[in-house]
């Protein structure tokens, strides 16, 4: 069996037998969840990727500071690093975002908007997204580092509940305010459910309930010099979650490019932990110093 085959095997047996967790599994794709209104969740999230041929194994962590701000509004800022096998370890940036959820209650269909400030250089490879032809690999850090990208990037976010599953789609659009490149496109598509629906009736961190699995499409769709899925990288990614606890949850996808244009393998893994009402204990802080 081919390895592409094999994930396509893994795929079907995912969906036939993983019967909505509270935490998302997805790594790329967003869903209309929105963090809860004062609580703020810690992730620590890492990308390993393996390139084909030539460009060597690199590490890319990244640290994600989500908060409810209200309901409707979650605002979350990005820090991350990247290291090359043989080459250097070097800070890639920072980025802010915010997602918008203009409907209050569930809709067969749930739209979220979505709007990031990147404050980048060229050696970033968390790959959160993919969009245009994907990040360079080939440049060695002390080339990519100096060069610094302010990016504005926009998402469509459209996601569903519905027995027991979940399904988003993604359109993203980014635009490099440092260099005129045009609009660079990207996509992502993904499902999951969790394997267990119904509580076990008794604390455990194995029962089925506490895990959710899925998988995600993601890739890149050219720019507005050349739209299209052909000479873009393109990946296909089972994902699982965790829940580790009522506020923990560990995180895992192996993704597999598609096409030669991708890596060969994108190994993504996090913990995150979420602290409930930290914005009231925030406000009584500040409040008992004033």
């Amino acid at each position: 069996m081919t390895p592409r085959a094999a994930v396509y095997f893994l795929i079907i047996l995912l969906s036939a037998t993983f019967s909505s967790a509270q935490e998302s599994p997805y790594f790329v794709t967003y869903d209309h969840h929105m963090e809860e209104p004062g609580n703020l969740e810690v992730e620590t999230f890492s990308t390993v990727g393996v390139p084909r041929s030539g460009p060597r194994a690199y590490f890319a962590p990244y640290v994600e500071m989500e908060y409810g701000v209200t309901a409707k509004w979650t605002s979350e800022l990005y820090l991350e690093a990247q290291s090359t096998h043989g080459d250097s370890t070097v800070f890639t940036g920072w980025r802010l975002e915010n997602r918008y959820r203009p409907l209050s209650r569930e809709h067969w269909i749930n739209p979220v908007l979505y709007l990031e400030y990147e404050n980048l250089n060229e050696a970033s490879r968390i790959q959160k997204e993919i969009v245009g032809s994907g990040p360079e690999f080939a440049e060695p850090n002390s080339e990519l580092r100096p060069t610094r990208a302010h990016e504005l990037e926009t998402k469509l976010i459209l996601s569903s509940n519905t027995h027991d599953w979940n399904l988003a789609e993604n359109f993203t659009v980014e635009k490099n305010l440092s260099q005129n490149e045009g609009f660079e496109f990207g996509y992502s598509f993904a499902f999951s459910r969790p394997l267990g629906t119904l509580a076990s009736g008794k604390q455990c961190r194995f029962c089925r309930e506490n895990f959710a699995a899925g998988a995600e499409f993601y890739g890149g769709l050219g720019s507005t010099n050349g739209f299209g899925v052909r000479g873009n990288p393109h990946y296909l990614a089972p994902v699982i979650v965790w829940q580790i606890s009522d506020n923990a949850s560990l995180h895992f996808s192996p993704g597999f490019g598609l096409n030669h244009e991708s890596n060969r393998v994108l190994f993504r893994f996090g913990y995150s932990y979420e602290i409930r009402g930290f914005g009231s204990r925030m406000a009584r802080l500040f409040g008992a110093k004033l």
